[in-house]
């Protein structure tokens, strides 16, 4: 038994002590598919880009700024005697309107009633994340956004995937960062 046990134990050692065999890599081949992925969102934001310039070749009655955030806005109630503008941290009250390019109300500012957001605390569709930032407490503003700035590939129950948005909303309150703290 001795013997035995000690048998299995060199013969265990040898087959342990084997050199492993070298495995042949795996190959990827993601740059084609990246590739036709970049042509594709190009062609996207192109069409949507058009669509949108349509609509404000079409509105003869706002006069549209473009944010360097890539996305057009017109102020509908504008207060240039007012400063603050919101910061990171800072909670803001708001109501909104979303519709589609060609005026159709998705979703309407009485059913969505009013929300908060803590600037870049929370997740927000990133065309308001910025879009607030250019608003002051009290002004209305209606934003235009492509796809890749709202909702994006997955859309929702009444938005499309891809579909550029029309934003209208009002900056009802804006609590600062000192306040927020200080609660």
């Amino acid at each position: 038994m001795k013997y035995f046990l000690i048998i299995l134990i060199v013969f265990t050692g040898l087959l342990s002590c084997a050199k492993p065999e070298a495995r042949k890599p795996i190959v990827r081949k993601t740059s084609s598919f990246m590739s036709e992925s970049i042509e594709r969102n190009k062609l996207l934001n192109k069409a949507e880009n058009a669509m949108i310039m349509a609509k404000m070749k079409s509105d003869s009655l706002h006069q549209y700024l473009n944010s360097e955030h890539g996305f057009w806005y017109y102020y509908e109630v504008s207060l240039p005697t007012e400063t603050y503008t919101p910061k990171s941290g800072d909670e803001v009250f708001y109501s909104h309107e979303i519709r589609s390019l060609d005026d159709l109300v998705l979703y309407e500012k009485e059913a969505l009633g009013t929300k908060s957001y803590l600037v870049d605390k929370e997740e927000l569709i990133s065309g308001l994340q910025d879009g607030f930032k250019l608003m002051k407490e009290g002004e209305k503003v209606t934003f235009l956004f492509p796809s890749h700035k709202a909702y994006g590939y997955t859309g929702n129950d009444k938005i499309q995937p891809n579909q550029p948005l029309i934003y209208s909303v009002q900056l009802l309150k804006i609590n600062k960062l000192s306040e927020n703290e200080s609660n």
